[in-house]
């Protein structure tokens, strides 16, 4: 997901209100409208932005998608639980979304967790970042798992196989 600054967010920048905290300025700073959130989170791992300080920036209207479009709160904050996932037909817990809405679902999930191992994640983190599709996020999943563990790895499988 690519975010860019609101005319409400360079306003707040440039009179320095607006609740934005020194942390969260730099991160802020950063949304250009070129970058993932995922390479921000990334590059701002080691001051501790997490998706919840982005999460804020979008709640006070600081940031938005590009082009414009209404982003629905739970797509940064809890991007498995955004579409609700139903058993397909006769399927033993294969989900009817499609892998194209699964990979939308659970790429900020895994771009966030490997984030956060900081340079112990970096090579996973890229490899993140380059995942193009559903199947190279899931063939990452094994070693994402291994790296944050079993509890923090819930919500990435969630968000791509539940």
């Amino acid at each position: 997901m690519v975010l860019v600054k609101t005319q409400a967010g360079q306003d707040a920048m440039k009179d320095r209100h607006g609740g934005l905290t020194s942390r969260q300025r730099s991160a802020f700073i950063l949304f250009d409208g070129k970058r993932t959130l995922g390479e921000v989170l990334a590059a701002t791992a080691a001051m501790g932005i997490t998706q919840d300080d982005v999460q804020a920036m979008i709640e006070q209207g600081l940031l938005a998608p590009v082009g414009g479009g209404a982003l629905p709160v739970a797509a940064v904050a809890a991007p498995a639980a955004a579409p609700s996932a139903t058993p397909a037909e006769g399927g033993a817990g294969e989900t009817a979304r499609p892998s194209q809405q699964r990979y939308k679902d659970a790429y900020p999930v895994a771009t966030a967790m490997t984030a956060a191992l900081g340079l112990r994640g970096f090579r996973l983190n890229l490899a993140v970042e380059a995942a193009s599709s559903f199947e190279d996020l899931a063939a990452l999943a094994p070693k994402i798992k291994e790296a944050v563990g079993e509890a923090k790895y819930e919500p990435l499988r969630k968000a791509l196989f539940g």
